[in-house]
C-alpha cells in the first residue's frame, strides 16, 4: 500500500512500510564486516538477572495521540473513535487499542509532551537524543548510549540493535562521539544477520591461519598508530567470531509456533517476538520500528489498518515481559518524532503536531498503571504537567539506574550524558 502525503518532505516519496527500510539504508555505515562491537564470550545462559535493558517503539511518521493513548470522543477534534476503559479504572484509551487497554496496569502514559517541532528529521533527532538538533555538535542516539553506559562488558552480544523492515546487519550512522563501537546493527528478517558463517571452501584450519595472520598485522599496526577507529575496525573483526558462534539469538524461526500465532504473521508481530528473544539473550538495547504514522490522508481508515498490527503484537510484548518477570528490569519506551494535529483537515488526515501529545512507558522504576499530564478537552494544549524531549531523555535513563546528570569521559573531556539544562520527571518514577 502506497499513500499520497500532504507534508512534501523527502520521506514521503517511498511507500510506507520501506520508510524506515529506506533510512536504516541510507545511514547504515558498512563498516567492515558489518556486524558491530562484541565484547568477549559469554553464553547467554549466563545473562545476570539484573542486567537492565530497553526496547523502544518508534511509531514512526507521528501517531496520532487521538486515535491511541489521548482520545478525546464527542469533540470537533475527536474523530470517529471511542474512548474505552482499561485495567486501570479511570483511564480511558482509543477503542483501536483493545488488546493494550487490558495491559495498562503495566503502562504509564506520558500524555503532557510539547517539543513545539514539527519537522520530521528534527524531532527524530529530538526525541531519540534528547537534544535539540545543531551544527554545533552531533550527540549520540539512545541506544548508543544504553550501550554504552549499560552494557556488560564481558557480554557477547552487540548492545544497540535496530529491527527495521529492510535490515540486513549493516551498521548504523548514530553514536556521534561515543565512537564505532556503539553504532546500531539493523535487522529485519528475522533471521541472523548476513555473512556470519564461514563459505563452504574456507575450511576451519584455513580460516584460523586466515585470522592468526590478521591478528599479527594489526598487533603490529596497533602498537605504532592506535585511534579510536582503529580500535573498532579491529575489535568487529576479533568479535565477529563470538557472533557467528551465537547466530541462533538471532533467528525468530526458533521461537514455537504458538509464539508466531500470538504475536501475529506480519513483519510487526515477527519484530516484536525477535526483541523479545534478544532481551532475553541478553541485549541491552533494542528498538523497533512500525511505519509510517504520517496521515496527512485518510487518518482514521490508516489507524484502523496500523493499530490493528500493533495492538495485539505490542499487548502481547508487554504481557509476556510481565509473565517471565522481565518488566523488573526492562524499560519499554513507545515514542514518535510527534504527533498529529486536533484538526481534521480537509483529506480526512491529521497534520504534524509537537505541542501536546502522549508517549508510553513501561517496565524497571516507572509507575505503572497511571497517567501523568493532561490535555485540555479538544487536545490542542497541555493544561498540567507538560514534558519535553530532554526531561523524558533524562527520565528513561534514570528509570533503568543510570544518572543522567553524569558525564562521559571523551578523550579526557567531560561531556553530559543527557541535557545538562534539563532534569527527570520525577512524579513517575518509582
Amino acid at each position: 500500500m502506497k499513500c499520497a502525503y500532504a507534508c512534501n518532505s523527502s520521506e514521503h516519496v517511498v511507500a510506507r512500510r520501506g520508510f524506515l527500510a529506506g533510512l536504516a539504508a541510507t545511514a547504515a555505515g558498512s563498516v567492515v564486516g558489518g556486524l558491530g562491537v562484541f565484547a568477549s564470550p559469554l553464553a547467554a545462559a549466563q545473562l545476570q538477572g539484573d542486567q537492565k535493558r530497553v526496547v523502544v517503539f518508534n511509531m514512526h511518521g507521528g501517531l496520532s495521540q487521538l486515535e491511541s493513548w489521548d482520545p478525546k470522543p464527542g469533540t470537533d477534534t475527536g474523530g470517529p473513535f471511542r474512548a474505552i476503559e482499561t485495567s486501570v479504572p479511570g483511564i480511558r484509551i482509543s477503542e483501536l487499542l483493545p488488546n493494550v487497554a487490558k495491559q495498562m496496569h503495566h503502562l504509564c502514559l506520558v500524555r503532557g509532551v510539547n517539543t513545539s517541532e514539527d519537522d520530521h528529521g528534527k524531532g527524530a533527532y529530538m526525541m531519540l537524543t534528547g537534544r535539540r538538533q545543531t551544527p554545533a555538535a552531533d550527540y549520540p542516539y539512545f541506544g548508543a548510549v544504553c550501550a554504552k553506559a549499560m552494557t556488560p562488558q564481558d557480554s557477547a552480544l552487540p548492545g544497540h540493535i535496530i529491527i527495521t523492515p529492510g535490515g540486513g546487519g549493516g551498521r548504523g550512522n548514530d553514536s556521534a562521539y561515543l565512537g564505532p563501537m556503539y553504532s546500531s546493527i539493523a535487522l529485519g528478517n528475522g533471521n541472523p544477520p548476513q555473512n556470519t558463517t564461514r563459505p563452504g571452501q574456507v575450511t576451519e584450519p584455513m580460516d584460523a591461519a586466515r585470522n592468526d595472520f590478521r591478528k599479527r598485522g594489526n598487533d603490529r599496526f596497533l602498537s605504532r598508530r592506535r585511534t579510536a577507529l582503529t580500535e573498532a575496525y579491529v575489535y568487529s573483526y576479533e568479535q565477529a567470531a563470538q557472533l557467528m558462534k551465537q547466530r541462533e539469538v538471532f533467528d525468530v524461526t526458533k521461537e514455537p509456533a504458538k509464539d508466531h500465532d500470538r504475536y501475529g504473521k506480519h513483519d510487526f508481530g515477527r519484530h516484536c517476538l525477535l526483541a523479545r528473544r534478544l532481551l532475553e539473550k541478553g541485549v541491552t538495547f533494542v528498538q523497533v520500528s512500525h511505519s509510517n504514522y504520517d496521515t496527512h490522508n485518510e487518518n482514521f481508515n490508516f489507524h484502523i489498518e496500523q493499530l490493528g498490527e500493533f495492538d495485539t503484537s505490542f499487548a502481547t510484548f508487554v504481557a509476556d515481559l510481565a509473565d517471565r518477570g522481565m518488566l523488573e528490569s526492562t524499560l519499554i519506551v513507545v515514542l514518535s518524532e510527534f504527533g498529529r494535529t486536533p484538526n481534521i483537515n480537509l483529506y480526512y488526515g491529521r497534520d504534524h503536531w509537537s505541542h501536546a501529545w502522549t508517549v508510553v512507558m513501561a517496565g524497571s522504576k516507572v509507575q505503572r498503571g497511571v497517567a501523568y499530564g493532561k490535555t485540555n478537552d479538544k487536545g490542542t494544549e497541555v493544561v498540567d504537567g507538560q514534558v519535553d524531549h530532554a526531561n523524558l531523555f533524562h527520565t528513561y535513563l534514570q528509570a533503568v539506574g543510570v544518572d543522567s546528570t553524569d558525564s562521559f569521559d571523551i578523550e579526557g573531556r567531560d561531556v553530559p550524558i543527557a541535557d545538562p539544562a534539563s532534569r527527570m520527571i520525577k512524579q513517575i518514577l518509582s
